[in-house]
């Protein structure tokens, strides 16, 4: 596709709503793993929460790193790897919900 159909400011909203949907999911993720980790009386590491989002698997890997920053002995990968699956499959669920509601 050429630049000038591509680049309109249609593109630039659907991007930054993106990124807005980007930043509200991962807030609510770690705040929910913040929840999670009070009624599991500190089990729960709350940054697994920030890897519900559907980035497979970049959201993982920077919890990870994140992680490892703080304390060299974690290891999230595996653990990160659960929800950010999970955000993939709610995501499709979602899309799939509101094509069907759209297209009736």
């Amino acid at each position: 596709m050429d630049a000038p159909r591509f680049l309109n400011a249609q593109t630039i909203e659907i991007i930054v709503l993106g990124l807005v949907a980007f930043i509200f999911s991962t807030a609510g993720g770690v705040i929910f793993g913040q929840f999670m980790k009070v009624l599991s009386h500190g089990k729960i590491n709350p940054m697994i929460g920030a890897a519900g989002v559907s980035a497979v698997p970049m959201s993982a890997r920077v919890v990870q790193r994140m992680s490892q920053r703080e304390d060299p002995s974690n290891f999230l990968l595996m653990h990160a790897m659960g929800p950010n699956v999970a955000g993939v499959i709610g995501t499709a669920v979602a899309a799939g919900a509101m094509l069907t509601l759209l297209s009736t």
